[in-house]
């Protein structure tokens, strides 16, 4: 694992943190879902591209997909 790798899973972890919190607070599913996966996903890929074209789909979800 390199530098970018952690600081791309940091930035993404902290992101999915708030998606989390919101979706829990809101009592919303695909923003708690997405929360959850920008957290975990970064375990399992190893390419910082694959990271970042992965956690920005997840982050955008939300958006696109309401409920």
């Amino acid at each position: 694992m390199d530098t970018a790798n952690l600081v791309w899973g940091m930035l993404f972890g902290a992101i999915g943190g708030g998606y989390m919190v919101y979706g829990v607070r809101q009592k919303m599913l695909m923003p708690a879902l997405c929360g959850l996966a920008l957290g975990l996903f970064t375990w399992f890929v190893d390419s910082a591209w694959v990271t970042v074209l992965i956690g920005a789909v997840l982050m955008a979800g939300p958006y696109f997909f309401r409920f």
